[in-house]
């Protein structure tokens, strides 16, 4: 139970912690990648202002700052300075601009109203040629785009002017190296920050469901002690009926006493089960059960009862399906699953269907049962598996003999799960309920199946 509750708290906290770390990494890659995109877009800004070109001449005026002069302004400045002083943002920004065009590699293609080339440069960047860089401004002006993408470069079209365009590219390929290199790097940094914090949560996460443990295991105990303290006045309730019967004869007192012992004695039994498998100690004897002959037993204990009621009783069980668990255990859960569609069928044209066949991967066993419309439980179906949750409140607060507590489907549920197995409930045309069994074979089943035994009584 400790191992349970520890490895949900880890999983919780690291979903929530890798939920966050992929946010954190996705904001900062796009943020990366889009000043990478705002910076081209201002080179190649600047390029269209200049008529793609960056250094003409020694004196070309570069954003209302005449880089040249600044440069040598501020290097004689340097030296000049004993020691290096903080920067403040302006001056990194002059210095930024000033150095744009010593660190940048761009090309530009002038094309004609037919997409012909009449000036190429591509004296600031060495890996294009000019029939690459011709190819490159083609396929610009064909996308349509006046910004964009094209390989590792970033291009502007220049608007039309008497039919020509000046089309300008930047290469980026640096920046996208960086870009790359920096999504690598956060990835490592996120999973490695994510294994340490596996490490630390799994440590500590023992005092953080310390108070939880303890509280459960006290209730667990308790129910333990209470249920076996309650066997004794029930076991003297039931002999002390015994012999007012032998004296006085029975009657509908003695026999009222006795369905109610019967149904406390039941509940302590069922709130045993569930105590015993929540804490694990209760495992079942692992042996070959031929589950179809377990089924066909259950399902004869209760043609009386389907008699006795008025019940359409159908069965359709194929034979010689085995499973690995604990027969005792698949008989209760047999019991206790027609014993419920017995008690919530249909008031008149009551209908109660048992099968037993084979899937892909598991043995489905299916009990069915109508309910009169106004008792159809309403909503998610699972809630019905939850203890002492009653889907008629009316029967469940009434002293209806034919009501239980709301236990014994908890009960089917964690036999269902300790033989490997799982439990559902599902709607069945309108007004019907089926309760799906799912386990595991013990062997290969049967190539053939025998024809379904089905009966049936009104």
């Amino acid at each position: 139970m400790e191992k349970k509750l520890r490895l949900k708290f880890v999983l919780t906290a690291m979903s929530a912690l890798c939920i966050v770390l992929i946010l954190i990494i996705g904001v900062l890659n796009v943020a990366n990648l889009i000043q990478l995109r705002k910076n081209a877009d201002e080179l190649l800004g600047i390029l269209a202002a200049n008529g793609g070109t960056l250094m003409d001449t020694p004196g070309t005026n570069y954003g209302n700052v005449r880089f040249h002069i600044e440069i040598e302004e501020r290097r004689d400045t340097e030296l000049r300075r004993e020691s290096m002083l903080i920067i403040g943002s302006d001056d990194v920004d002059s210095v930024r601009r000033a150095e744009l065009p010593f660190e940048s590699r761009y090309f530009s293609v002038l094309l004609d109203d037919a997409s012909e080339p009449l000036r190429i440069d591509t004296s600031h960047i060495a890996t294009v040629t000019p029939l690459q860089a011709a190819n490159y401004a083609a396929t610009a002006v064909a996308s349509g785009k006046e910004h964009g993408f094209l390989s590792s470069t970033r291009f502007y079209i220049v608007a039309p002017e008497d039919g020509l365009h000046l089309v300008l590219f930047t290469d980026v390929s640096s920046d996208l190296y960086s870009a790359r290199r920096l999504f690598l790097a956060s990835i490592g940094i996120g999973a490695a920050a994510l294994f340490l914090m596996l490490i630390l949560v799994w440590l500590f996460s023992g005092r953080a469901v310390a108070p939880a443990v303890e509280s459960m295991t006290k209730q667990k105990r308790f129910i333990t002690d209470a249920g076996h303290e309650l066997k004794t006045p029930l076991s003297v309730i039931s002999a002390n009926v015994d012999v007012l019967e032998l004296e006085s004869g029975s009657s509908e007192w003695t026999q009222s006493i006795r369905g109610q012992v019967k149904r406390m004695t039941s509940l302590v039994s069922n709130m045993l089960t569930l105590s015993r498998m929540d804490e694990e100690s209760l495992n079942p004897v692992r042996a070959d059960v031929d589950f179809s002959a377990v089924v066909s037993e259950c399902v004869e204990t209760f043609r009386p009862v389907a008699e006795a009621n008025s019940k359409t009783y159908e069965s359709e069980i194929t034979p010689g399906l085995h499973v690995q668990g604990d027969a005792t255990a698949l008989r209760q859960l047999l019991s206790l699953l027609i014993d419920n569609a017995m008690k919530y069928s249909a008031t008149t044209e009551g209908l109660v269907r048992v099968r037993l066949r084979t899937g892909k991967r598991s043995l489905h066993l299916s009990v069915i049962n109508n309910c009169d419309p106004d008792k159809l439980p309403e909503g998610n179906l699972d809630r019905l598996f939850d203890r002492f949750y009653r889907a008629d409140e009316s029967r469940s607060r009434s002293g209806d003999s034919t009501g239980g507590f709301g236990i014994g489907l908890s009960v089917a549920r964690a036999i269902a799960t300790s033989h490997g197995g799982t439990i559902e409930a599902l709607r069945d045309g309108e007004n019907g309920i089926r309760f799906l069994v799912k386990l595991p074979p013990a062997k290969a089943l049967p190539a053939v199946a025998a024809a379904p035994e089905t009966g049936a009584t009104a």
